[in-house]
């Protein structure tokens, strides 16, 4: 009797210390995100860079899990969750955020700068920084880090496009916010706001004729299959952001901040090349699936949406921004 209770009494402390061991692994801070984008695309891999690079620069105090395909909502859902206080995080453009501050919005305005060197000089100037602070005092959001380029947006339609006046009509899917809508309409078609995981049904219902999305987007979630152009205007040059919770940020502490912070704009960078060398090889992989990519001049397209900066009073802005892109 002795002998199975000095063996019951060891088993007990032995699942004490297990579970003890066990609490003492367990991270002091979660952090979910959110990216409407599938596991194949290569920003996508610049957020599984994020988790485990946080994992290990905080020595396990912060975990970051990943939520592919909108599982957790759609983006304006949980921007709506983190501004509450929620310690969830969003992969989002700025033409959202713009509902909160304005100048955000301008990312997403046509042609601002081609490809990621020049954009991602804006994402991490001193005005930028600025943008921050202020999101984070007026809306109760964190941003950590702007620098996750997806590509320049083309159009996916089921006929050739060439100029404006070939979109005439067209119910053209893009994001809400009021820079894309009147980029959209500047280019001749007729937006239609929708969640991106709506797309590729709406297509196929002819719900909506086209939507405009850049490359991996696009290839992942299988555009090829509902549309048969690609026309590359290449009329947003299409830079988002990792955004929390203002709230769930300042509660951390100070280094681990800034931990987030700094392993966000690495990522980042991850993410952007990334995306970058993998262009050429997904539009090839377009053209295998059945797609007509067509390279056009796309001048009609800048002189039509020319007019949207200083419709939404941001002609000046595009200046300074583009002076600083130029660098």
């Amino acid at each position: 009797m002795k002998r199975l209770t000095r063996l019951a009494t060891a088993l007990i402390a032995g699942i004490a210390a297990g579970t003890a061991a066990g609490a003492a692994l367990a991270a002091d801070y979660t952090l979910s995100v959110n990216t409407a984008l599938a596991t194949s695309d290569p920003l996508y891999k610049g957020l599984e860079s994020f988790r485990d690079s946080i994992a290990t620069a905080t020595g396990g105090k912060i975990e970051v899990k990943l939520f592919p395909n909108s599982q957790l909502g759609p983006d304006e859902d949980v921007l709506e969750q983190a501004r509450a206080g929620a310690p969830v995080a969003v992969v989002v453009d700025g033409g959202r955020l713009a509902n909160f501050v304005n100048e955000f919005g301008v990312l997403g305005a046509p042609y601002l700068a081609n490809g990621y060197d020049g954009i991602r000089k804006v994402v991490t100037s001193d005005m930028f920084e600025g943008w921050v602070k202020k999101l984070h005092d007026t809306s109760g959001h964190q941003v950590l880090s702007f620098n996750w380029w997806q590509g320049e947006r083309h159009l996916w339609t089921a006929g050739p496009v060439k100029t404006p006046a070939d979109l005439a009509g067209n119910r053209m899917r893009t994001p809400g916010a009021p820079v894309w809508v009147e980029t959209v309409k500047a280019m001749g078609a007729v937006p239609t706001p929708m969640a991106y995981a709506e797309v590729y049904s709406a297509l196929e219902q002819k719900v909506i004729d086209s939507v405009e999305a850049q490359l991996p987007a696009g290839y992942g979630s299988k555009l090829f299959e509902v549309t048969k152009y690609l026309t590359k205007t290449g009329h947003i040059n299409l830079i988002t952001g990792l955004v929390t919770s203002a709230k769930w940020f300042d509660s951390l502490p100070a280094d681990l901040q800034k931990t987030l912070r700094d392993e966000a704009l690495k990522a980042g960078d991850v993410a952007s090349y990334g995306t970058r060398d993998m262009l050429g090889q997904i539009e090839a992989d377009l053209k295998k699936n059945g797609m007509t990519v067509d390279e056009i001049d796309v001048t009609p397209f800048k002189d039509a949406t020319a007019g949207v900066y200083d419709k939404l009073g941001y002609g000046a802005l595009r200046d300074e921004l583009q002076a600083i892109a130029a660098k």
